[in-house]
């Protein structure tokens, strides 16, 4: 059996994580046909078909899901192989991947901004998405730190918190608590809430706020999106509750506001993760220890006046 390339082990790792062939050739400058070719070479080599056309869908075969767990293994190894002589050499330079929950990336890109200022020679590329999706990234070594504000459990993952992730109660400026001072739970209970979706950190808080007093979770709407929710608070279908973060500009404009809650904000933290078993390259490193020391300073939400609440 003829040896595999390296190419052809990216240029497949590449389509099988896109399920395309087209946005393969647009990620790594090819076209399309020698996009075609490459795959067709590594079926070839190995013998098996890699992928199965359904429609105008396409999906892994059995061996192509082998092949891309050892594509991404070789592909890691090389990346660290890199990174260490790179550090050999004394220089700072490469490519960082970084996944973050979708409130994440209201202060993540400033952020990020600030350190690629001191360290001009590192590249970063964002990918932003819910929990599970940044998750999933994470599992196949697609990044390689993630942000969210609740870490996964398990012995393979290193999570440390970098920031805090106060969460707050919010509504329209014109609800009719508004301008009601330390509300009680027992006066949401009849409240329509605007959540994320199951399994969601911010709704796992609102689930264990009203248990705690011993109230059943109130009427409630999922929603996919932080977005989602800011835009259907405003319009007067509910409440909601979100990482402040993700409303500093709703907050200036007066398009929401935070409610007077007892028990809030409920103070969580955001977190910086990786998987215990990969090899941080300094890039990474530096990116780390950057949220670490840096990230509370440069990033806290403003404090909310009392004509706020």
């Amino acid at each position: 059996m003829l040896p595999i390339t390296l190419r052809q082990l990216q240029v497949f790792e590449s389509v099988a994580r896109h399920l395309s062939h087209s946005r393969a050739a647009t990620e790594l400058y090819l076209s399309q046909p020698a996009i075609s070719m490459q795959i067709k070479q590594v079926e070839e080599i190995i013998g098996l078909p890699m992928f199965e056309q359904v429609g105008k869908k396409l999906f892994l075969t059995e061996a192509g899901r082998e092949m891309l767990h050892y594509s991404r293994t070789v592909l890691q190894q090389i990346e660290e192989m890199e990174s260490v002589f790179s550090e050999m050499k004394g220089l700072e330079r490469g490519h960082l991947g970084i996944s973050v929950v979708s409130t994440a990336n209201y202060f993540m890109p400033q952020l990020l901004a600030k350190f690629i200022q001191l360290h001009p020679s590192i590249s970063v590329s964002l990918n932003v998405g819910n929990r599970d999706a940044v998750l999933k990234q994470l599992s196949e070594n697609i990044s390689d730190l993630a942000i969210m504000g609740q870490p996964p459990a398990g012995t393979d993952i290193l999570a440390e918190s970098f920031m805090q992730n106060p969460l707050v109660v919010i509504a329209a400026p014109t609800h009719q608590l508004a301008a009601v001072a330390n509300i009680k739970a027992r006066q949401l209970a009849q409240e329509t809430f605007l959540l994320r979706e199951l399994g969601s950190g911010t709704r796992s808080v609102a689930e264990r706020y009203f248990a705690s007093h011993r109230i059943p979770l109130p009427a409630s709407m999922a929603m996919d999106t932080n977005e989602a929710i800011k835009q259907s608070v405003q319009a007067g279908m509910g409440l909601g509750i979100i990482s402040q973060h993700g409303i500093e500009l709703e907050l200036e404009t007066r398009r929401l506001c935070i409610l007077n809650v007892e028990g809030f904000p409920i103070v969580r933290d955001w977190y910086v993760v990786h998987r215990k078993n990969k090899r941080l390259s300094t890039a990474a490193q530096a990116l780390k220890q950057f949220l670490l020391t840096e990230a509370e300073r440069l990033a806290a939400p403003s404090s909310v006046s009392d004509s706020s609440l």
